[in-house]
């Protein structure tokens, strides 16, 4: 570090409050990063989940958290019946992931 930069960094006398404030600056800064970059896009996220399973009709084409694929059958309250070939299941209507086609089209070109 060049001695410019040192001294510049350097406290300056009487200002004994100076440094609780750059403390206060940079408690809310990291507050504010995870606010930005955590917090935030859960929330985010929790609330396309919730649209996404209150816009569940029978016939969609779901995925389930364990990664079975089957059209919805039956949905009562929390429950939801899927079909998956010749099973039916019954599965948390939150552990539903991914509701329409589960294999996107492939793209062509």
């Amino acid at each position: 570090m060049s001695p410019a930069l040192l001294f510049a960094m350097a406290p300056t006398p009487g200002s004994g409050s100076g440094g609780f404030t750059v403390l206060i600056l940079q408690v809310l800064a990291i507050g504010l990063v995870f606010y930005f970059l955590i917090i935030r896009p859960q929330g985010q996220a929790r609330k396309q989940h919730e649209r996404l399973l209150a816009g569940l009709k029978k016939g969609d084409e779901v995925v389930t958290g364990g990664g079975l694929i089957g059209k919805v059958r039956d949905i009562k309250d929390d429950r939801v019946t899927v079909e998956s070939g010749s099973a039916t299941v019954v599965v948390e209507r939150a552990r539903i992931v991914r509701v329409g086609q589960a294999n996107p089209p492939a793209q062509t070109g």
